[in-house]
C-alpha cells in the first residue's frame, strides 16, 4: 500500500538530486514502510525557480479560472479519500476514520477556498476632485514558503496551499519527513485538476537547512509556519529581517473552564473525546480542565471514566478510538511530564504508562493536585494528558487562564447567557467555544494571539496574507 514517496517540482514527480532519502516509520509497529526523497540544495533551487516561473504564468490566470480548478481538486481528494486515509493512518497512527475525516475536511478547505478567490474584492473610494478616479485593487503576493508539522498531515498543508494557489501565488510546500505521502497525495490532487507546472512545489528534508534557505531567498515573498513556539520565533525572526509576510500558528495550553451550572455529562463527554483525539496531538487539544469546585469531583469521576473506556489500539483495526503517538519522543517526553508532576506532588488517576513494547502506545492519563510548578502547567503536553483543577471563582478562573503566553484555543461550559458573555470577553485567546466544541472549520477564523502566533487560516481573513493592497488614483486628461 505504502510507496516510496518523491519531491514534486516543476511539475514532476522526482527523486532527490543527490539520491538522500528519509525513511518512514509506522508508529503502531516501529517498522520502516518505506521512504520519502531527501531534498538538497540543488533540489531547492529547482524548487525556486519553478515557482518564480509558474508564479508569473498562474497570476495571469483569472479568478474565476483558479476557482474552477480548485474545485476539480476537491472532488478529486473526496473520490480517493478511501485510498489516502489509510496512509495517513500508517504513516501518522491515528485511526482510519479521524484520517478519512481529515481527508474529507481538505477537500471543503479547498472547495471554501476556490470560493474566496472568486470575492477577493477591492473597492472604489469617493474622490474628492470631479474626474479622478481612487481604487483599490488586490494582487498576489508571490511565491509562497510553507512549513507544516506531522500532526495533521493534510489538513495543516491544504490551508496554506489553498490560499495561495486562490489568491494567484505559487508556493513550495515543504512537509513532514514523518508523515509524508498523505500531503503529497493532496498536492497529486492539484496537479492532475490541472495546476500548471511549477505553481505547486513539494520538498522534504531537514526543517531547518530547508527553511534557513528558503526564508531569506528573494524568490519568496510570504512564509506560513505550523508548529511549537520556539521554532516559531526563530522562523520569524528570519523572515523579519527579511521583510518577509509571515503567518504563525503556533502552541497553545488551552484552558478548558467547567462551570458549577454546566451540562457537567455533556462537558466530560465532548472533554474527553477532544483530549484523546488524535491522541492528544492537536494545538487546540484541551490540556488544563479548569473545574468549578461544586462539581469537581463528579466532573473528574465522569471524565476519569470516559478516558479510561476509550479503546487503544492500531489505527488500522476497526474499533480503534486512539492510535499511537506519532513518534518515539512523543512518549518519551509524556512520561518527562507525569514524572516532573508526580514527583512534586500530583495525583496520578489514570494511565502514566506507556502501553506494551511495541510502538509507540500511551495511556490516557490524568493528573489532579499538580503543583504549578510542574512542567506541565506551563508547558504545551501535546498528548493524551489532561490536567484538571478546581477553581473558587469567575476572577480566579480567568486569572488561571490567562496566566500563561499562549493565546491559541480556550473551551467554557456554563448554562449562563451572562457567564457565557463574560467569558468570551475575558478569556485572552484567538479562539473560543462555549458549550460544543466547533473551531477549525474551513468558513470561521483560525489563529491565535500572543505566543500562539498571529494571523488566521480559516475564514475569509485567511486569504488577505498572501494578497497585498494596491491604491491606484487616476486623472482623466
Amino acid at each position: 500500500m505504502y510507496q516510496d514517496v518523491l519531491l514534486f517540482i516543476d511539475g514532476q514527480w522526482t527523486k532527490a538530486a543527490g539520491g538522500r532519502s528519509i525513511a518512514v516509520v509506522n508508529p503502531a509497529t516501529g517498522e520502516q514502510i518505506g521512504t520519502v526523497a531527501h531534498a538538497d540544495k540543488s533540489d531547492l533551487d529547482r524548487a525556486l525557480e519553478a515557482a518564480d516561473r509558474g508564479f508569473r504564468q498562474w497570476r495571469k490566470v483569472s479568478a474565476f479560472d483558479r476557482s474552477k480548478i480548485m474545485r476539480k481538486a476537491a472532488d478529486l481528494l473526496r473520490q480517493r479519500a478511501d485510498q489516502i486515509a489509510p496512509l495517513l493512518t500508517l504513516e501518522q497512527g491515528k485511526p482510519v476514520p479521524e484520517a478519512k475525516g481529515e481527508t474529507l475536511a481538505g477537500a471543503d478547505v479547498i472547495d471554501w477556498f476556490a470560493e474566496e478567490a472568486r470575492r477577493a474584492y477591492g473597492r472604489v473610494i469617493p474622490a474628492r476632485t470631479e474626474g479622478v478616479y481612487q481604487l483599490v485593487v488586490k494582487e498576489p503576493v508571490g511565491p509562497v514558503a510553507a512549513f507544516t508539522p506531522w500532526n495533521f498531515p493534510i489538513n495543516q498543508v491544504v490551508r496554506k496551499l489553498s490560499c495561495a494557489v486562490a489568491a494567484g501565488c505559487s508556493i513550495i510546500v515543504k512537509a513532514p519527513e514523518e508523515t509524508p505521502a498523505s500531503p503529497a497525495e493532496l498536492i497529486r490532487c492539484f496537479a492532475d485538476a490541472g495546476v500548471p507546472a511549477g505553481v505547486i512545489n513539494l520538498v522534504y528534508g531537514v526543517p531547518s537547512e530547508i527553511s534557513e534557505y528558503l526564508i531569506p531567498h528573494p524568490i519568496i515573498r510570504k512564509m506560513s509556519f505550523t508548529g511549537s513556539t520556539a521554532i516559531g520565533k526563530q522562523l520569524a525572526a528570519i523572515a523579519g529581517a527579511h521583510m518577509k509576510r509571515v503567518t504563525m500558528e503556533l502552541g497553545g495550553h488551552a484552558p478548558s473552564i467547567v462551570f458549577d451550572d454546566a451540562d457537567v455529562d455533556l462537558a466530560a463527554k465532548l472533554l474527553s473525546v477532544n483530549k484523546l483525539r488524535n491522541a492528544g496531538q492537536v494545538c487546540v487539544s484541551p490540556t488544563r480542565l479548569l473545574v468549578q469546585e461544586n462539581i469537581y469531583e463528579d466532573f473528574v469521576g465522569k471524565f476519569t471514566t470516559a478516558v479510561n473506556a476509550a479503546r487503544i489500539g492500531d489505527g488500522m483495526e476497526s474499533g480503534t478510538q486512539m492510535g499511537p503517538m506519532a513518534n518515539d519522543r512523543r512518549v518519551t517526553a509524556m512520561e518527562a511530564f507525569i514524572g516532573d508532576a508526580v514527583q512534586k506532588g500530583a495525583t496520578l488517576k489514570t494511565g502514566g504508562n506507556r502501553i506494551g513494547n511495541k510502538g509507540n502506545f500511551f495511556e490516557p492519563t490524568v493528573l489532579t493536585d499538580v503543583p504549578m510548578d510542574s512542567r506541565i502547567m506551563s508547558e504545551e503536553p501535546f498528548g493524551p494528558v489532561a490536567v484538571i483543577a478546581p477553581f473558587k471563582n469567575f476572577d480566579d478562573v480567568i486569572e488561571e487562564a490567562n496566566r500563561l503566553p499562549y493565546g491559541l484555543a480556550a473551551y467554557a461550559y456554563t448554562r449562563s447567557a451572562k457567564t457565557a458573555q463574560a467569558i468570551a470577553a475575558s478569556v485572552e485567546t484567538g479562539m473560543i467555544s462555549i458549550n460544543h466544541h466547533g473551531l477549525a472549520l474551513p468558513e470561521v477564523p483560525f489563529g491565535g494571539v500572543k505566543d500562539s502566533g498571529y494571523g488566521s487560516e480559516g475564514g475569509s481573513e485567511a486569504i488577505e496574507a498572501y494578497l497585498n493592497t494596491k491604491f491606484v488614483t487616476q486623472a482623466g486628461l
